[in-house]
């Protein structure tokens, strides 16, 4: 015979019940990670859009958090390479991410991301409306759908800049190729040698070559990367308001949290998961 739970169980069968919940929730969202790249790594480039200086702001402020993100996973983040504004910001930057799906959750983020604050950059501290672009990209080591060839590739080498000591501020160990045919560029100053700078950013190169093959495919809508949109008013996937009220707002699902700190400190998973919810509806 089961005997009946008392008062005294029921806080431990809540947490276990919890803890189910959990589980079930995890599992769930893995389902709809089944797409050709999904459990790849991946590549997040973010740049500054419209609004000057607020906009480079914002995207160093993405850039943490992602940082922040990735480390709530559990996932390895590396910057590939960085380009810093001329007062504040950075223009663009790019991060390898290492982790189990990070291209299949990360790929929901690509998009405008929209932020509204009092500006610190203005003299009167007026309101301000910033964008910056966020593109994901998997990582790629071999495919027989893109082939690079030497004739195609212009290859330039510059100083890498930021942290790394001697070496980087002595060396031409900084790569930039660039898809003459496409015009498609990418470039990469994080590893210590230039022809390991070399192979990385010829990876990240193929990745987008293969996207835009995939984006132009008549059979698929939306490719690897999405639409390449401006970063610019009509365009945004995620609304930031920090003034006068506080809430981020997912213009895709409708999800919205009061908790602008929070998410700013990477806790985006709630945004995440609705949209690959919706996407995998939007494709039944």
């Amino acid at each position: 015979m089961v005997e009946a739970s008392t008062a005294e169980d029921l806080p431990a069968l809540e947490e276990e019940l919890t803890a189910l919940e959990e589980k079930w929730n995890t599992a769930e969202i893995n389902l709809y990670l089944s797409g050709e790249f999904d459990v790849n790594n991946a590549y997040l480039t973010l740049s500054g859009g419209a609004g000057g200086v607020d906009a480079q702001d914002w995207a160093a402020m993405l850039l943490r958090m992602y940082l922040r993100y990735c480390e709530r996973q559990g996932w390895t983040a590396e910057l590939v390479e960085k380009t810093d504004g001329q007062e504040a910001g950075i223009k663009s930057a790019t991060i390898h991410i290492q982790g189990e799906f990070a291209f299949g959750f990360l790929q929901c983020e690509r998009g405008t991301h929209r932020l509204v604050r009092l500006s610190p950059f203005n003299a009167k501290n007026l309101r301000q409306t910033s964008f910056a672009l966020v593109e994901v990209l998997p990582e790629i080591t071999e495919t027989t759908e893109i082939e690079l060839e030497e004739k195609d590739l212009r290859i330039d080498t510059f100083r890498a800049s930021g942290a790394g000591g001697q070496h980087v501020n002595k060396t031409d160990s900084a790569v930039r190729v660039t898809h003459e045919p496409t015009g498609l560029a990418v470039a990469c100053q994080s590893e210590r040698s230039q022809q390991q700078n070399k192979i990385r950013a010829m990876n990240m190169l193929r990745a987008k070559l293969l996207a835009k093959k995939r984006a132009e495919d008549a059979d698929q809508k939306d490719g690897l990367k999405g639409a390449n949109k401006s970063a610019d008013f009509g365009q945004q996937i995620r609304s930031y308001v920090l003034h006068p009220y506080q809430m981020v707002k997912d213009l895709r699902t409708n999800i919205e949290t009061g908790n602008t700190e929070g998410v700013l400190d990477g806790d985006i998973q709630m945004f995440i998961d609705a949209e690959l919810k919706r996407e995998v509806k939007s494709n039944e």
